[in-house]
């Protein structure tokens, strides 16, 4: 397996080799690498090695911070990409956490950097900006949207700006640091996220890979809280795209590879050998389907995937019974977000409760249970 990889491990690039000058540029970078404006000047950090997307989805951009070159200022940013998570969501304004530091930050919806520090410090200058601004409401239903391990939100910024477009509803695109922290974590802070939709009566969800596991634990955090359906919004339907429901083949092959354990982190690793542990607290919804990818004319194209697969979760790996509509479609797993069927196929969901059509329906009954 190692062999494999070691190419990633070979590229040697460096964050002075190709940079744009402009402080601009400098700033979002540097800002999205999670270095605080109180605590940048004393942080003694190694240069990182940051393969940015989904390295086994097969995005692979690699980018490397060296600490002198570090600085901080109010502007432009990324938007978040490895190391943010979202704990409050207004249409494209958040507030977000960094994964490494612990400090927040508060964007507008052209990413621009507001206000930065505590979490109480930036709500209030949200408010503030928000009346300030007029900012509107949110409608009152909301779609969810969640990327995948090694994702951001610009993944699923397409699906979601159809759905918005095709439908009377919000959009939330959330965005967690899914290669830094554990899917516990991921799970809590989409709980405040939804909590914070004040105007939101239903919340439905739409993920891709990881983020359907964060939903199926987030709802078991729901279902256990007595309060949570007071507090917040009603549960809708769940559509989920490339799920490792069975956890992931090729993570527990993997487990044993450093390069693998310290680019997809605990996330990652609970896909694998530890799933036997994370498997007991996630939830099953109550109205989802499923929407898996497949290659190669069904046979797959992954030697380490048994039977058909997207390239890296396998067709009965996202199995999960009770499932109201089962979607098999050509495509490699982070493709399946591109393809138009999959967006056709997951509004008619949203909207009506199957993929195609009500004749059309492959529910998943107790015996879809996929290999281990």
């Amino acid at each position: 397996m190692s062999k494999a990889l070691e190419p990633v491990s070979k590229l040697g690039l460096r964050a002075t080799a190709g940079l744009p000058s402009s402080a601009k540029f400098d700033t979002a970078l540097l800002d999205e690498l999670a270095v605080a404006p109180d605590v940048g000047s004393r942080m003694d950090l190694k240069p990182l090695l940051v393969v940015v997307g989904a390295w086994f989805l097969g995005i692979g951009t690699v980018l490397v911070l060296h600490p002198e070159q570090a600085r901080s200022v109010d502007g432009p940013t990324l938007g978040g990409t490895q190391f943010w998570t979202d704990r409050l969501i207004h249409g494209d304004w958040r507030i977000q956490q960094n994964a490494v530091t612990g400090h927040f930050r508060l964007l507008d919806d052209h990413n621009v950097r507001q206000a930065s520090g505590t979490y109480s410090q930036c709500r209030a200058e949200f408010l503030r900006l928000k009346a300030e601004r007029e900012l509107p409401a949110l409608k009152s239903t909301a779609v969810v949207t969640l990327h995948g391990l090694g994702g951001w939100r610009g993944l699923m910024q397409p699906l979601a700006d159809y759905i918005a477009e095709q439908g009377n509803w919000t959009p939330i695109n959330f965005t967690y640091a899914s290669t830094r922290k554990t899917v516990e974590d991921h799970a809590q802070s989409l709980a405040l996220v939804i909590d914070n939709l004040t105007d939101v009566e239903q919340v439905h969800f739409v993920a891709h890979s990881l983020g359907n596991v964060v939903v199926r634990r987030y709802l078991d955090l729901h279902a256990k809280d007595p309060a949570a359906e007071r507090r917040g919004a009603k549960i809708g339907r769940v559509v989920m795209i490339g799920p490792p429901n069975n956890g992931s083949s090729v993570a527990r092959l993997l487990e044993s590879n450093k390069l693998f354990e310290w680019i997809g982190g605990s996330s990652a690793q609970q896909l694998g050998t530890a799933w036997d542990e994370l498997k007991p607290r996630l939830a099953t919804p109550q109205d989802f389907g499923i929407i898996a990818g497949s290659t190669f004319g069904g046979a797959g194209g992954n030697p380490l995937v048994e039977g058909d697969d997207d390239l890296f979760v396998g067709v009965e790996e996202t199995k999960l019974p009770g499932a109201a509509d089962f979607l098999t479609v050509p495509s490699t797993h982070t493709l399946l977000l591109a393809k138009r069927e999959v967006r056709e196929a997951t509004l008619r969901f949203l909207e009506h409760g199957y993929f195609i059509s009500a004749d059309a329906r492959k529910p998943l009954g107790n015996d879809a249970v996929a290999a281990e």
